[in-house]
Formats: structure tokens, C-alpha cells, sequence
């Protein structure tokens, strides 16, 4: 399904913005054979997110002509898998791998407020009398989704009180042509949401689809109510982010995404969405939910769509680096001590957190577990190592938990908290927590945790001592008599 990669034409202001956009982001991947093009054809229902998801942690892939069964689809490609890797992101941000919390914190620390610009590129067609499917290659993702959904669109809504801006990303589900359900979880924009329905006003919201990675990424910072993580975007790239007032509404969005859906949420009315699939590889379960009112669609003059396959490493990626520079920024104010945190895989990059200390106290590591699960509701267990631990390589983690780890005295359980939700072991989002001192005794004798080490074999000049292969008819291969 696979037919190569695609040269992307980009304006002169998308290559002197690089990455800043995201066909330059595209454009760099196809120039270092990371971005693969499929077939004319591939179905929207079920096959463009397997196609995908064949490819998830390798390559982006570009759908030229998707289609919907027999019917035609929209002349719209669609993208995915635009963050594959943890280095892809540094890639993104253009910093190295192991500056990519730092550099997410220093902008949420110094955000950049945006630059409303009034011609902009997405909204070079406007779309008044919206069908969403017809206008729109939204996919069917997974075998028991209810149907169509749209799984990269950053939710975009002002605070009914103070005018300022939210970002998030919500599954919203295509519910009519122009209706679509929303998951929102108890957080800014459900509260934004309240403080309208109260007042039986709607919410306006827009739904910027095909962002670059930077302003991607920034949509998933943990910061206050009432702060806007477009400038959070701006700060990652250096110069203000580049937005456009709504043409249905006040809502200030990207002005260089490729698509665009103007809408209200609206109030004292709730419809059936779900089930749909979630970052645990489990279905979020079906449920009476708010519902968004489509008014108007903007797109560039050939625009692209943006697809995130669920529980995909994109998927997981967006979830992991934001929440680990919030919870090592958060960490380092109690434990100065604390050198490195990571949201493993296995842990579906948001329940099991791997935390490395250089430790000074014996009970040290207890603390720092509390502390822990104070930073993110959502993590369920933490592994707190040395320092000579790697906490990106679950390997060597596992290796201190089998030396170093003691159940009778080093394990620490939190059972009934609040936890996520989405676990599917959790009842109604509460769980049993479960944290882990992996780390050796700060008072040591001999050569009590003294690892094995062979001389020379961190030299590389040691592989120069290699001659080369050998071959199978090598003498001392033979037959002995």
C-alpha cells in the first residue's frame, strides 16, 4: 500500500519558518526518507489507521487520495504518524534529545504571546454550509469505534469570563453533518464549558487540524486555567505563533493549520458518543456527552488532514513529554536532587513513572514517590532509581528493581486514590498506587553494589582488536582428526 515518498512545494515563508508549519515538518521527512506516500484509494474506514499503524514508530505516512467504501472522499489527503519517535520531537523542536523537557519548561515559562494576522492560509476557502464527512477525510479508526473520528484536532475555546484562550485535544465524533460529540475530561475546557452552560450561553469553540509539531506538542501543556498554550507555541519556536480570528466567531486559531471547524458547544444538550479507543489500548466507553454545532469550515486552497492512530506512539508521545517536564519541574522544587524523570512505554506513557536521584538519605526515595503521585493524578506506580540507572531504558530499570528493591521494606501502596479514568482497572477513575525504591544504600562497604565492570570495555579503541568475520572454513573451524 506503500508507492514512496512525496516532494512537498512549500511558500517562501514555510522554508524560512522551518518546522514552523506542518508541511515544512513534512517536507524535512521526506528529505530524510521518513516519510512514506500510499496508494490512491486506501479506505478511510479501517485501512488508512492499519496502513498507519504498520508503520507507527518508523515512518509518517502520507495518503494522497483516500476514499470511503465504494463512495468518493473529499480530494484531501490525510497524514500520520507525524511524531513517530522521542527523537523526532527534539528533531521538531531543534534541540538535542536529552534538552526536550528543559526546552518544553523554559517556554511554558516564558511564553510568547501570538501575532493575529488578518489574510491568513487557512482560511483561503470557507466552507458556510458545512457537511462534515462530505468536506472532510475523517477517519474509522478501530474495530468497535462508533464511528468516524476526529483524533488530532486541537480544541480551541475562550474563558466566558476573562476572553482568554484553552488548548486541547479531544476525540470528537462525528455525530451529523454538522454535529459532532466531545470527551471532555474535568479539566479547563469542561469548566469553561460550566460557566456558560450556566448562564444557558453557548461555548464557542474551534477544532485547528494540521498544526506543526511545536504548537502540536504545546497543546498538551499542563499550566493554569487561563493560560494559552498558542503562546506556549510561540515560545518553542522563538517567534510569535501566528493566529486568525474565527470568520463565525471570536476564537483566535493558528493561521497556518490546514483546516479549520468553527462551532459552538451547546448548552443543556448531551448525545450519545463512544465507544472509541484510548491511549490504554482499551475502548473509552460510550456515554451521554456534550455536543459541538458545526457553523463553518476554513481550509487552505489544498489543504492536508491530520490523524492521530490511537495509542499510537504519536498518540502516546503527546501525552508523555509534556506531563514529564511538568512533573521533574514540580519534583525539583522539593527533591533538588532528582536528575531525570521518564513516562515508560509499557506504562502506556502516562501511569508508570521511572525517577532517578542521586541519593543523599536513607527514606529519600519514599518521598519522592509521594511526591510523585502528587504531581499527576494519573500515575499509578513510580520506580525511584540511582543515578548510574537509565531511566529511558526499562531494561536497566527492571535490573535495579531485581538488585536493589526489597518488598517487605523498600514498597510503598496508596490504595483508593484518584487515578485516570481511562484504566480500565480503576473503579471510576480509583486505584490502588504502588511506588517502588529501586536504590542502593546511601552507607555501603567492600564491594557491596559495586557493578561489574571489565577495563577497556567503554574504549572504543577496543574494536579495533576485532580483525574482522570469520569464515567457516576457517582452520580452526575443522574437524579435530
Amino acid at each position: 500500500m506503500l508507492a514512496g515518498n512525496l516532494v512537498l512545494g512549500l511558500s517562501t515563508w514555510e522554508c524560512d519558518m522551518a518546522y514552523r508549519t506542518l508541511r515544512s515538518w513534512l517536507r524535512h521527512l521526506a528529505e530524510t526518507d521518513r516519510l512514506m506516500l500510499a496508494e490512491s484509494g486506501v479506505d478511510l474506514d479501517f485501512e488508512v489507521a492499519a496502513v498507519a499503524k504498520r508503520q507507527d514508530g518508523s515512518k509518517a505516512v502520507l495518503f494522497p487520495s483516500p476514499k470511503r467504501g465504494g463512495a468518493n472522499a473529499p480530494s484531501v489527503p490525510v497524514i500520520a504518524n507525524l511524531l513517530a519517535q522521542r527523537s523526532w520531537v527534539a528533531e521538531a523542536l531543534g534541540v538535542e534529545p536529552g534538552e526536550v523537557l528543559s526546552a518544553f519548561r523554559q517556554a511554558v515559562d516564558a511564553p510568547i504571546k501570538s501575532e493575529e494576522i488578518s489574510n491568513a492560509p487557512v482560511q483561503q476557502t470557507i466552507i458556510r454550509d458545512p457537511d462534515l464527512l462530505r468536506d472532510l477525510p475523517i477517519p474509522l479508526h478501530n474495530e468497535h469505534d462508533s464511528g468516524p473520528y476526529i483524533s488530532a484536532g486541537l480544541v480551541i475555546a475562550r474563558n466566558p469570563r476573562t476572553g482568554i484562550q484553552n488548548v486541547s485535544i479531544n476525540r470528537l465524533q462525528i455525530s451529523t453533518k454538522d454535529r459532532m460529540g466531545i470527551l471532555m475530561l474535568p479539566r479547563h475546557l469542561h469548566n469553561f464549558y460550566q460557566a456558560a452552560e450556566n448562564q444557558g450561553d453557548v461555548l464557542e469553540v474551534a477544532v485547528a487540524i494540521g498544526v506543526d509539531p511545536a504548537t502540536l506538542l504545546a497543546s498538551q501543556a499542563i499550566v493554569p486555567i487561563d493560560f494559552d498554550e498558542l503562546e506556549i507555541a510561540g515560545a518553542l519556536h522563538g517567534h510569535p505563533l501566528r493566529v486568525v480570528k474565527c470568520v463565525s466567531n471570536e476564537v483566535r486559531v493558528p493561521a497556518d493549520a490546514e483546516v479549520v471547524i468553527e462551532g459552538r458547544l451547546l448548552p443543556k444538550v448531551r448525545e450519545s458518543e463512544g465507544p472509541f479507543a484510548e491511549f490504554p489500548q482499551y475502548y473509552g466507553p460510550a456515554g451521554d456527552r456534550e455536543v459541538i454545532e458545526v457553523d463553518a469550515i476554513t481550509t487552505r486552497s489544498k489543504p492536508m488532514f491530520h490523524t492521530i492512530v490511537s495509542a499510537g506512539m504519536e498518540h502516546l508521545l503527546l501525552g508523555a513529554i509534556p506531563r514529564e517536564a511538568t512533573i521533574v519541574a514540580l519534583l525539583q522544587r522539593s527533591f533538588p536532587n532528582v536528575i531525570d524523570v521518564h513516562l515508560s512505554l509499557g506504562g502506556v506513557c502516562r501511569y508508570h513513572l521511572f525517577v532517578q536521584i542521586k541519593k543523599r538519605h536513607e527514606g529519600e526515595a519514599k518521598n519522592v514517590i509521594a511526591g510523585a503521585f502528587s504531581a499527576h493524578a494519573d500515575i499509578k506506580q513510580v520506580v525511584v532509581v540511582d543515578e548510574d540507572v537509565d531511566v529511558h531504558d526499562p531494561t536497566a530499570v527492571e535490573w535495579a528493581v531485581a538488585t536493589r528493591f526489597q518488598a517487605s521494606k523498600d514498597l510503598v501502596i496508596l490504595k483508593s486514590s484518584l487515578g485516570s479514568k481511562l484504566d480500565p482497572s480503576a473503579q471510576d477513575g480509583i486505584s490502588d498506587k504502588m511506588g517502588l525504591d529501586a536504590t542502593m544504600p546511601v552507607k555501603r562497604e567492600g564491594l557491596d553494589y559495586v557493578v561489574v565492570h571489565v577495563p577497556g570495555e567503554d574504549d572504543p579503541a577496543t574494536d579495533q582488536r576485532i580483525a574482522g568475520p570469520a569464515s567457516a572454513d576457517h582452520e580452526q573451524l575443522q574437524e579435530d582428526g
